[in-house]
């Protein structure tokens, strides 16, 4: 429905991304919690993503591994705090390349007139320097791939 926007508030530490899609809100929630389609959406598509996993729910956790095209691996991981499908989720996320760092990320989805669905993702940082390390190492550009190619899933899907 439109390019997703990524907006950076330094001053609360944090990073919003924000995109209307053209389907439904539960339809947009199965997509982002099915392990099985997660690969072909989340992160850069020179990536190949692996779920090795995922169990969506309180206290449940997730694990993902990138491998770039010279096999180098990048992990992601994290704990699930709150979740109420199909409307908010919310969740830890560490990239266990560099250990230390975790990220807290909130997911809410609302429902547009028409039958559309707004997607807002909060990601708060620990700290400015994190923060800036996040921004600068490409985060808007892996971000914005993603909800791209999400959108693109959504209207395959039907």
């Amino acid at each position: 429905m439109g390019k997703p926007e990524f907006v950076v508030d330094r001053e609360r530490l944090e990073v919003v991304q924000t995109q209307e899609l053209d389907a439904p809100r539960e339809r947009v929630w199965e997509l982002m919690t099915d392990p099985e389609l997660i690969p072909q959406w989340w992160g850069p598509a020179v990536m190949k993503t692996t779920v090795e996993k995922m169990d969506v729910r309180e206290g449940g956790s997730w694990r993902y591994i990138h491998r770039d095209p010279e096999g180098q691996e990048h992990v992601f991981s994290g704990e699930y705090f709150v979740v109420r499908p199909p409307e908010y989720m919310e969740h830890s996320m560490a990239y266990e390349n560099m250990p230390g760092d975790v990220m807290h990320e909130t997911t809410t989805l609302e429902e547009l007139p028409g039958g559309g669905t707004r997607l807002v993702i909060r990601s708060r940082f620990q700290s400015p320097e994190v923060c800036d390390d996040a921004v600068g190492s490409g985060m808007e550009e892996g971000a914005t791939e993603s909800l791209v190619r999400f959108e693109e899933l959504l209207k395959k899907q039907g």
